[in-house]
């Protein structure tokens, strides 16, 4: 026998907040073990991503995404086994929908620093000559772009959500 629509709408949706907190979490790797060691004639030094402010925002968006994925597979899980919302009435709709939107716009613009910066720093370093190893670039844009394929699956979190506004409200 078939389990109802809404519990196989319900593991669908829990499939997909899984792979975005993979997605999250393996561009949240990549990007923290970005180093590379950059050289000039006279001068070597290691770059790191934490010495770049656009690096920087782009590790406090992945975490934030991080923990609400994770809050929300675990009130998802919940869900799905009780049968009931943790968050009585409709409040667990509504913090749903206004969760992923706000997750969704983080992510967005934490992928969209990720390139900007790293297109932005490849031009600046080429510019004074500057030699680094092409793996901190490539291994930025694997990380913004890991980024930005969590940010469709959270906007496609967000629009599942938003038919749930209705029902609830």
């Amino acid at each position: 026998m078939a389990p109802p629509t809404s519990s196989a709408s319900h593991i669908v949706t829990l499939l997909l907040k899984f792979f975005n907190f993979v997605l999250l979490f393996i561009s949240l790797i990549v990007l923290t073990t970005n180093t590379a060691t950059a050289y000039t004639e006279d001068l070597t030094f290691k770059v790191r991503f934490n010495g770049i402010y656009a690096y920087r925002y782009m590790l406090a968006t992945n975490v934030f995404g991080v923990v609400y994925t994770l809050l929300q597979i675990a009130f998802s899980i919940f869900h799905i086994t009780m049968g009931n919302h943790l968050i009585s009435g409709d409040g667990g709709a509504l913090l749903d929908f206004y969760g992923d939107k706000v997750i969704s716009y983080l992510l967005a613009t934490g992928a969209a620093a990720g390139f900007g910066v790293t297109v932005d720093l490849k031009a600046t370093f080429d510019a004074i000559g500057l030699v680094i190893d092409k793996s901190f670039y490539e291994k930025a844009y694997a990380s913004a772009s890991l980024l930005l394929l969590a940010f469709i699956c959270t906007a496609i979190l967000s629009v599942i959500s938003s038919y749930a506004v209705p029902k609830k409200v």
